[in-house]
């Protein structure tokens, strides 16, 4: 039998699969990728057992739960957690502090099916301290540099061009920007700042020791930054990316148009992905109607229903430059141009997206 592990490292490192005991409750809270949640309990099972152990202490919880997870019931999760096992022989099984249900999950495995499975020692609370500790060690140790730049400059762009960037919105799975919510949800809290982790720490693995990410706000969707991560942006030396005003219009067009019409489409069928796309679309601009004032937004909205009423009937997209261009003119650009002026003594590089790709490629870390 492979012994049970404390080597969360290695776990991460490797995308070890791993089955999660905890109900799933707990599970929706927050996980790990490459993780299947075969919970020992259901939510309610678990809230007896638990109802009863305030009341009566552990022996009588122990005894409640073993008289709820018997006969059938058990015999069905004890098959669910043995084609987990002979499915993934280099896993593991966890429950929330490596204790007693991931050990009861362990003995039946072996008593029932004859499978030795190893379990991670400390469970999810400690697989979660080692990936929490993990952001907290890079933002101390590590060289940060940030992409800041107008909307629509392809700033998401060069950070997917670099082998030592960190995609927080692509691990948020939102753009970032009033507009940026995408056809399909965004993860927990918890998975976010886990994807996010688990990638710092592989990059670190293969020898960075540099970050790149986006500048972005302390909340990207419904993400929120790790706290120590953020204040560091607050800090960190930037790069401004530039780009004509034609392109990024084009550049907007294409990503919270043309491809975001597409994700819903593939998301929810050619019926209703349109319609879905296009409420999103209305509802992105009336997240900003206060900031954007009655009358802007009244003019923007129009612009924005024709361009989609023609985009329905035709399949054209020329009418939402439209929106995009008066969005830009009078409302973000003045934004991002007090930004960028609060933030001028952090910026040591500005250029268009090959200058500043090959300036991020040559730079060397400070630290």
């Amino acid at each position: 039998m492979r012994p049970d592990t404390s080597n969360y490292r290695d776990i991460f490192l490797n995308d070890r699969p791993m089955m999660d005991a905890r109900a799933p409750v707990e599970f929706a809270k927050g996980a790990f990728p490459h993780t299947v949640n075969l919970p020992l309990m259901t939510d309610i099972e678990r809230q007896r057992v638990g109802t009863c152990y305030k009341q009566h202490g552990q022996q009588a919880a122990i005894e409640l739960g073993h008289q709820l997870v018997s006969g059938t019931t058990k015999a069905e999760r004890i098959e669910a957690w043995a084609a987990f096992a002979r499915a993934n022989p280099q896993g593991y099984l966890y429950c929330f502090r490596g204790g007693l249900r991931s050990q009861i999950v362990q003995q039946w495995l072996k008593s029932e099916a004859g499978i030795d499975y190893p379990r991670v020692s400390g469970g999810y609370k400690a697989l979660r301290t080692f990936l929490v500790e993990t952001t907290q060690q890079a933002v101390e140790q590590c060289d940060f540099v940030l992409v800041g730049g107008l909307t629509g400059t392809g700033k998401t762009d060069v950070v997917a061009k670099l082998a030592n960037s960190l995609d927080l919105e692509g691990h948020a799975n939102h753009r970032g920007s009033s507009f940026g919510k995408r056809a399909t949800p965004q993860p927990a809290q918890i998975d976010f700042e886990n994807r996010l982790a688990i990638d710092i720490l592989k990059k670190r693995a293969a020898g960075h020791e540099q970050f790149v990410l986006e500048d972005e706000g302390r909340i990207v969707g419904s993400c929120s930054l790790p706290l120590e991560l953020y204040q560091g942006m607050q800090r960190f030396p930037m790069v401004w990316l530039e780009d004509s005003f034609e392109d990024r219009v084009e550049r907007i067009l294409r990503d919270y148009v043309v491809n975001l019409c597409a994700e819903f489409i593939d998301a929810h069928g050619d019926e209703e992905g349109f319609p879905r796309f296009a409420e999103r679309l209305r509802q992105s601009l009336d997240n900003i109607l206060k900031r954007l004032g009655g009358e802007r937004h009244q003019r923007m909205a129009a612009l924005m229903d024709q361009a989609l009423a023609e985009q329905r009937a035709s399949g054209a997209v020329d009418l939402h430059r439209g929106w995009i261009e008066g969005l830009l003119r009078e409302y973000y650009d003045p934004m991002y141009a007090y930004q960028r002026e609060n933030k001028a003594s952090r910026i040591e590089f500005a250029g268009e997206q090959e200058a500043v790709l090959e300036y991020l490629r040559q730079r060397r870390p400070v630290r």
